[in-house]
């Protein structure tokens, strides 16, 4: 009898250090389990901190009634990059051929430079302000859609030695190119 009883007591310990251990790793998992929330809450925070900054970031830029935007060089105001924007890449669709303009050509405020061909529709690019192309974007040739996945960095179109920088201040903000953008039928 004594055997079983202490047969009893040992099966009862290592089953209470078993749920010991069962509770150790339970906490074990919460503490990992908090440290993985964590980090995607960091993730989050940071993704949400990049997208205010982005859009702070677009608020430097200029846009046309054809919905061309510039955006000048922070360290030479005298030349600017060009692209389309995000309302027109999506009225546009699926982009699928880009003509650019060639480099040091000479064009006014608001004449016709190149073309946009997509899935739905061919349309005309034109520049927002006069001047002297410098570079155009030769990744589109191969990837046009970057047109469509980033229209505001790596789908930009062409850089620009702008002749009269008064013609920045003719075109919208984004504050005023979203209240055009409502406009529009």
């Amino acid at each position: 009898m004594k055997q079983i009883i202490n047969r009893s007591k040992l099966l009862f310990t290592n089953w209470n250090r078993g749920l010991i251990c069962l509770e150790q790793q339970k906490n074990l998992l919460s503490h990992h389990q908090q440290a993985a929330n964590k980090t995607i809450l960091n993730h989050h925070q940071q993704r949400r901190s990049i997208h205010f900054s982005s859009t702070r970031f677009l608020s430097d830029r200029r846009y046309s009634e054809k919905h061309e935007w510039v955006l000048l060089d922070s360290n030479d105001k005298t030349i600017g990059t060009v692209g389309i924007s995000q309302y027109a890449q999506e009225s546009l669709g699926d982009v699928v051929y880009v003509q650019l303009p060639e480099i040091d050509s000479e064009f006014n405020q608001n004449d016709e430079i190149g073309a946009i061909e997509s899935v739905k529709a061919a349309n005309e690019i034109y520049t927002p302000v006069s001047g002297t192309i410098i570079d155009i974007n030769k990744n589109l040739e191969e990837k046009p859609g970057l047109i469509n996945t980033s229209c505001y960095d790596d789908g930009w179109l062409f850089k620009i030695r702008i002749k009269d920088s008064k013609e920045i201040d003719g075109l919208m903000d984004e504050q005023a190119y979203e209240e055009f953008q409502k406009a529009i039928p």
